[in-house]
C-alpha cells in the first residue's frame, strides 16, 4: 500500500464511492433491503455530507478509492450522538490497517464538532469490523439508537468521545 491517503469526499469521487459501497456490500452477501445498499444517497455521498457536523472520508492509493466512512449527526434522535456511517473496505485494502486509521480519523472528526459519543450499526457476519470496533473502544449495547432506515442491521455498538 504505497500512496495511500484519507482525505474528504469530493464531488468527483460519488461515482467511484458508490461503487466501491455496493461491491463490499455484494461481496458479504449483504441484504438489499434495510441496509446501506438501498440508501437513496449513495450516488450522491458528496452532497449528503453537505451539511453541519457531518464528513465523508475516502482511502485513496494512486487515484484509485478502496475504502470510505462518514461522521455525522445520529438521524432521529435527540442527543448528541454522532454515528459512524458507510465504512466499507473493498478486499485488497482490507487486514492492513486502514480500517483503524479510518476510524481514528472519523472519531477525531467527531469530537471537533463536540459530539458526545459514537453510534454504529453492523450486521452479525462482519466478525472482523465487529473485533477492529471492539479494539477502538466501541461497546455492544441492547437497542437501537435513532432510526437509520436499516432495520436489517440488528447489531447495536456505541462509544462515548
Amino acid at each position: 500500500m504505497e500512496k495511500v491517503i484519507i482525505r474528504e469526499i469530493r464531488k468527483g469521487d460519488n461515482p467511484q464511492v458508490s461503487k466501491v459501497i455496493r461491491q463490499v456490500l455484494a461481496d458479504m452477501g449483504v441484504p438489499k433491503v434495510g441496509t446501506a445498499y438501498e440508501d437513496p444517497s449513495l450516488d450522491n455521498m458528496f452532497e449528503h455530507y453537505e451539511k453541519p457536523k457531518a464528513t465523508y472520508f475516502v482511502v485513496e492509493e494512486n487515484g484509485s478509492i478502496l475504502g470510505c466512512a462518514g461522521i455525522a449527526q445520529l438521524d432521529n434522535y435527540e442527543g448528541n450522538v454522532s454515528e459512524l456511517q458507510k465504512m466499507y473496505f473493498l478486499k485488497e485494502a482490507r487486514g492492513k490497517g486502514l480500517g483503524h486509521k479510518m476510524i481514528s480519523v472519523c472519531l477525531n472528526r467527531a469530537k471537533e464538532y463536540g459530539f458526545d459519543s459514537c453510534y454504529l450499526e453492523t450486521l452479525p457476519n462482519m466478525e472482523a469490523a465487529q473485533k477492529l470496533y471492539k479494539k477502538m473502544g466501541f461497546e455492544y449495547i441492547e437497542g437501537r439508537m435513532g432510526d437509520t432506515g436499516h432495520y436489517s442491521c440488528p447489531v447495536f455498538m456505541l462509544k462515548k468521545l
